[in-house]
């Protein structure tokens, strides 16, 4: 799965604007570089796991936050992962899990 970073970078940018810190704060409480920061937030660089982590504590965020809806579209990997979804259920669940599929998308996007 590949994510997008630049997504994961906005995200970390809101949110710490939103608890009225600078790049530069942020980074000395992460003991990391503020362009460091500049460059995760701006997507210009991959933040490692190590640096998710401590961005997420100090920002007081758990990382499947950071991470979550943020996959690029890969429809080769969610085909493969659906299938797997699917593969011993039976006729009728398979339906099943067709019309909830179904009802969700409708739903999301009439929310959207």
């Amino acid at each position: 799965m590949s994510l997008n970073f630049g997504i994961i970078g906005r995200k970390i940018k809101e949110i710490r604007q939103s608890h009225g810190l600078t790049q530069e704060k942020l980074a000395e409480l992460c003991n990391l570089s503020a362009s460091y920061i500049s460059h995760i937030e701006s997507g210009k660089k991959k933040a490692g796991l190590k640096s998710l982590e401590k961005l997420g504590d100090i920002l007081g965020i758990p990382i499947a936050t950071l991470l979550n809806g943020n996959q690029n579209d890969n429809f080769s990997e969610y085909k493969s992962k659906l299938l797997w979804l699917i593969e011993d259920c039976s006729c009728s669940e398979k339906q099943i899990i067709y019309d909830v599929a179904t009802a969700t998308k409708k739903s999301l996007r009439n929310n959207n």
